[in-house]
């Protein structure tokens, strides 16, 4: 089986594959003062928990934008697994015809996303991930990738926004009854989760019109299902569009 490991900057995604099969996920948090003694731990866990042993893990490919996170996890794998897990960046093969500046500045997370949705969706295609950041992605019709945006993702913008305000409250990243707020928590709720969508939905509009035609979107990211439902464009969401991708790269390289 492949363990599938993609290394956010919040949160930490595994997903085990028996073959194209997705077996299971599951979410620890990106923490960089675990050692890789700790990870191995937790590795052990989420596969004991989902009726796994760790010897039928033989293959494993690590995505990363947390550098130091990444170290701990390969030892973490090669301790618990006996393997030596596939590190995504320069030199592994993905498919991609990279058009940015400087290919080699892609995101690993960009990248497994992208090839995830070359392999599901029509092109061009829109990929857009609700994380930490809040990235889209732009694959043109003959599969190219473009480039995209990168803007502050929701708990950050909430973050920002509570700790240098003196009077408004945290509150819970949800929408609100209406966009028009009637008190502050709804007000926040609204610039927050309402916002967000209208965003996308703007971007959206933009990047069609620089493509000069429309385009397949889909969304993931762990804050995909609270802000697309209130999209007024149709958007699919795919929580395992990262994992996909990632399997399918190990499979190249292999």
């Amino acid at each position: 089986m492949l363990l599938a490991i993609d290394v956010g900057n919040t949160n930490t995604t595994l997903g085990i594959f028996d073959g194209e099969a997705l077996r299971s996920t599951a979410r620890l948090a990106s923490d960089m003062h675990r050692t890789g003694d700790q990870y191995a731990i937790e590795l052990r866990d989420v596969l004991a928990l989902n009726g796994l042993d760790s010897a039928l893990v033989t293959d494993a490919i690590i995505c990363s934008v947390v550098p130091p996170l990444s170290d701990a996890l390969q030892r973490a794998v090669q301790k618990l697994c006996g393997v030596t897990p596939l590190v995504l960046g320069p030199g592994v093969r993905t498919g991609l015809n990279i058009k940015i500046d400087n290919p080699a500045q892609l995101g690993a997370d960009l990248a497994a996303g992208a090839v995830g949705a070359l392999a599901r969706y029509p092109l061009p295609c829109i990929v857009i991930d609700l994380g930490t950041a809040s990235t889209i992605s732009v694959l043109d019709a003959q599969g190219r990738f473009l480039g995209g945006v990168i803007a502050a993702g929701i708990n950050l913008t909430l973050e920002a926004l509570v700790g240098n305000t003196a009077q408004l409250p945290s509150v819970r990243i949800e929408a609100p009854p209406a966009a028009i707020g009637r008190n502050s928590v709804d007000s926040m709720k609204s610039g927050i989760v309402l916002g967000s969508a209208s965003m996308l939905d703007g971007m959206i509009d933009r990047i069609e019109e620089e493509l000069g035609q429309s385009a397949a979107v889909v969304a993931t990211g762990g804050l995909a299902g609270t802000v697309v439902p209130h999209c007024r464009r149709k958007i699919e969401i795919n929580d395992t569009l990262l994992l996909d991708g990632l399997r399918l790269i190990y499979e190249k390289n292999q």
